[in-house]
């Protein structure tokens, strides 16, 4: 019976849920839907909650129509996309667009909906002052107001201003006016210099230049790495002061500072005590306490994005418009889109940032800011800001204290425990035995030393037995190592090359860094290249000899040519006869190849040209070979004589692509090793990825990394000061490429300990002083063997050539004589096969008599044993003439000479 009564009432619930459902789809169908688009990037997923929570709050209050969200997604700074996004969203009878926050994809949201007089409401601090567009933010040029205001009212004389980038100059520029040309000087610095996010340098000659008094004029995006640095380079004491100019300050986690005494004051929009803010956090996050880390999670443009939505609710409220589809390939526009904008400018309505108004220009010139400082329990309002009356201060007195000073360190005992590491914490050499802190030294052990001397501090030394410095294990979520010793009270301070970490910082805290360094390799120097057999050929290319070859061909053939075309290279071959009937050229094709070569190897040839075509070729090939074998002489002697240094890495590029078969590793666990495990660049990724699958290449020790270096082809990866010591002592090891990264040691403490800002100050001193770097010195090049490869350099005289130097030029002439002498054989070879076919007698008996010739190695001479007979044998006639003695001479004639005679004389 319960059963069925239980039943019975559930079949009752489901269909009266059924029936409110029912009820509530027919009025919002009878009620007129109106799109609200919203253009956000993919990184800024909180903006579109937001948006779809402004709405949902505002729609029980709407009649007759609800609003309803439409949004799209788009890459930062994507032009391109927002432009064909929002044509496509325009078909879907918008009644405003809310842009986005990156500079140009908004204004070509903007001109779009200019185009088509649709509203666009704009949240960026980055005015264009043009109908359609509302924009909810405070006008910046109110921002350099409220800054010299703040200046005014804490009473600065002098400050510098550290901006970000070229968008942030009108802020300078008339903060710049401030004080006029009579006044105090106002330094001006620039922190983003493309560098990757790395501000140290800048901070540096910040800190080096005195300078206390900052003004930060920057985005929220690159604030908290500035403030990181800027406490590492030691910009983070009492002795300095900052105003932050970016309303979304209260969103930042500024815990690690809350202990530092810097002065850091800002301003802000959204006001965490603010009942309306609180709820719109709660339900945005389902948190019952959002405010966790940071004064407030809401960013000013989320917190416009929503005032404007209840702006837009507001405005329908009083007039109704029907919107109408566009389309970004006509010339149709929504007509009432001007009335609207009018219309919401008339407006006023209390928001998150709280109450929203505008001017007769339609500018948000009157708002309230609150003036925070950050202090040990977070940021606190300290005063206010309004456009009417201008900064006040709302401080609560300061309370007089009687205690004494809890962060003096006068008197106390500490317990530093250290690690052994060469040089900053060693074992002494000594014979007999040494007892509590005499048994250590070592650049940790003397900075203790000097930091108890100059505060007034005792200590004592405790050796970390395991040599673990700390490190945080993935499973079990606990502390190793001299870490955990500080965590659990058993240590006060720790000092050994203790890198600073965020992981580190997470569960203890560091002082400035007393030594920056960066991640290196650790390589074999470069080892001498043995000669190249042809090196003699180094002096020019492979491509200018190429072309040399070229030449030396193309010359020859012009000789050839020119010859054969030029009179006056035809000679007569017999001078005794007058009119000769043939003609000879000495340009044959060989002959000009020979004389090229000649030319080229600086001898010469016995063909002299005589034509001027001719001539002016030579001179030519003569002039371009002076140039080329004086090129070639003066390279000679320094590619015979330098030898080149070879190594098959250069950088970190060549280690990850494993070039030359170069294997690396790192100290198991330690901060390096932790660098590449958590790096998003991909060559480090893909290093971490050859160091977790090749176990058997990392190292227990720095030490076993260094020896595996001198003996293996292996690299080492540890950090910069640690290799700088190590190539001081061991000359065949160097550090290749360049810092793969830049952090600093500290000296370890307990979180929160009230002693940080002490010791860093100090610290900081002793670097002025200039007692830190001589400090480095002795240990690095003085102490423990420093200072022994000094003077091992290369030798810088000239040496002298040996064979393997000058090889090549042998071998060039060795294989020239067998090639001589090949063409001489296959030549004899020739001859005789030629003599032996016309005089018809045996080839090998021919060969043999010319072989026993050759050999007898004597006389200059040899008989003609074959001789031709004379061309006009066959025509030789006599005749005689008588003489006045009556004696007759016989004389030979050519019969053919005569005939070639009577006919010349005919």
């Amino acid at each position: 019976m319960f059963r069925r009564l239980k039943c019975k009432i559930n079949i009752e619930n489901k269909f009266l849920l059924f029936l409110s459902f029912s009820l509530f789809s027919i009025e919002i169908i009878n009620a007129q839907k109106t799109n609200v688009g919203l253009i956000c990037e993919n990184d800024n997923a909180d903006v579109e909650r937001i948006f779809q929570l402004a709405i949902n709050n505002v729609n029980p209050d709407m009649e007759d129509m609800y609003l309803n969200g439409v949004s799209i997604s788009i890459e930062p700074g994507n032009a391109f996309e927002t432009s064909k996004k929002l044509c496509k969203m325009l078909r879907q009878n918008l009644v405003a667009v809310f842009g986005p926050t990156s500079s140009m994809a908004a204004k070509h949201a903007m001109s779009i909906c200019d185009a088509k007089e649709l509203p666009f409401i704009d949240t960026r601090g980055d005015f264009v002052v043009e109908l359609p567009t509302i924009n909810l933010h405070p006008h910046p040029t109110q921002l350099a107001v409220i800054l010299k205001d703040l200046v005014t009212m804490l009473e600065w004389e002098a400050f510098t201003i550290i901006y970000e980038c070229g968008e942030y100059l009108p802020v300078v520029n008339d903060l710049l006016q401030m004080y006029g040309p009579a006044g105090p000087t106002i330094v001006v610095r620039r922190y983003e210099l493309d560098l990757n996010g790395d501000y140290r340098n800048v901070l540096r000659r910040i800190r080096n230049s005195g300078e206390t008094s900052f003004i930060v004029v920057g985005s929220i995006e690159t604030l908290p790495e500035l403030l990181k640095q800027a406490q590492q380079v030691g910009l983070m004491t009492g002795a300095y002061r900052y105003i932050i100019s970016d309303l979304d300050l209260q969103t930042l986690d500024l815990e690690p500072y809350q202990h530092s005494d810097a002065n850091i004051t800002g301003i802000r929009l959204i006001s965490p005590e603010n009942e309306l803010v609180l709820e719109v956090a709660k339900a945005l996050y389902e948190e019952e306490d959002p405010y966790v880390n940071v004064s407030c999670p809401l960013t000013v443009n989320m917190a416009l994005v929503y005032d404007g939505v209840q702006l837009l609710a507001e405005t329908f409220k009083h007039i109704m418009f029907r919107p109408v589809s566009l389309n970004c390939n006509d010339d149709v526009t929504w007509d009432k889109g001007y009335t609207l904008v009018n219309y919401m400018k008339s407006l006023s309505i209390k928001g998150l940032s709280g109450d929203i108004k505008f001017d007769y220009e339609g500018l948000r010139t009157d708002f309230l800011l609150d003036i925070i400082e950050l202090t040990v329990s977070g940021l606190q309002k300290i005063g206010s800001w309004s456009t009417d009356e201008g900064a006040s201060l709302d401080r609560p007195p300061a309370s007089i204290s009687s205690e004494p000073d809890q962060r003096s360190l006068v008197n106390k005992s500490f317990v530093v425990i250290t690690a052994i590491s060469e040089p900053y914490g060693m074992l002494k050499d000594s014979p007999a035995k040494l007892e509590g802190n005499d048994q250590f030294e070592g650049f940790g052990i003397e900075l203790i030393e000097e930091l108890g001397k100059k505060l007034g501090f005792s200590y004592t030394f405790r050796l970390q037995e395991d040599n673990k410095y700390g490190s945080l294990n993935p499973v079990t979520k606990e502390w190793n190592g001299m870490l955990l010793e500080i965590m659990e009270d058993r240590a006060d301070l720790g000092i050994t090359d203790l890198t600073m970490t965020s992981d580190r910082e997470s569960a203890v805290d560091f002082t400035i860094p007393f030594m920056n360094l960066g991640i290196a390799i650790l390589f074999r120097k470069p080892m001498k290249e043995p000669p190249k057999l042809f090196s003699f050929m180094s002096p020019f290319s492979g491509e200018v000899w190429l072309w040399l070859g070229i030449s030396c061909v193309s010359v020859s053939l012009s000789m050839f040519i020119l010859g054969r075309i030029s009179p006056a290279e035809w000679d007569n071959p017999y001078p005794c006869i007058e009119e000769p009937t043939e003609l000879e050229n000495q340009f044959s094709l060989t002959n000009c190849f020979w004389f090229s070569i000649g030319a080229l190897l600086q001898q010469g040839s016995e063909l002299a040209p005589k034509g001027f075509s001719t001539r002016s070729v030579a001179s030519f090939w003569s002039f371009f070979i002076l140039i080329m074998v004086s090129s070639y002489t003066a390279n000679l002697a320094a590619f015979l004589t330098v030898e080149s240094l070879s190594t098959p890495i250069e950088n970190v590029e060549d280690l990850a692509a494993n070039k030359g078969g170069v294997n690396y590793g790192a100290k198991l666990g330690g901060s390096t090793f932790n660098f590449f495990q958590g790096a998003k660049f991909p060559t480090y990724q893909k290093m971490y990825e050859f160091m977790d699958s090749h176990p058997e290449y990392m190292t227990s020790t720095n030490a076993e990394g260094v020896t595996r270096v001198e003996n293996e082809n292996y690299a080492f990866l540890m950090e910069s000061t640690t290799i700088e010591y190590i190539t001081e002592r061991r000359c065949t090891l160097t550090q290749v490429g360049t810092l793969l990264d830049e952090k600093g040691y500290g000296i370890a403490m307990k979180k929160n300990s009230p002693y940080r800002d002490v010791l860093s100050q100090a610290v900081l001193e002793l670097q002025e002083q200039g007692v830190l770097v001589k400090m480095k010195t002795k240990w690095w090049k003085e102490k423990r063997g420093g200072g022994a490869c000094t003077g091992v350099e290369s030798d810088s005289g000239a040496l002298a050539l040996e064979i393997s130097n000058l090889g090549g030029v042998f071998l060039v002439l060795i294989a020239g004589s067998f090639f001589g002498l090949f063409v001489s054989i296959v030549e004899m070879i020739c001859g005789v096969k030629q003599r032996c076919d016309e005089n018809k007698i045996p080839f090998k008996t021919e060969l043999m008599e010319e072989i026993r010739f050759v050999l007898k190695c004597s006389g200059n001479t040899r008989p003609v044993k074959y001789p031709k007979p004379s061309r006009s044998a066959s025509s030789r006639s006599k005749f005689s003439v008588s003489s006045k003695d009556s004696s007759s001479v016989t004389v030979d004639s050519l019969a053919t000479d005569d005939q070639q005679l009577q006919k010349r004389k005919k």
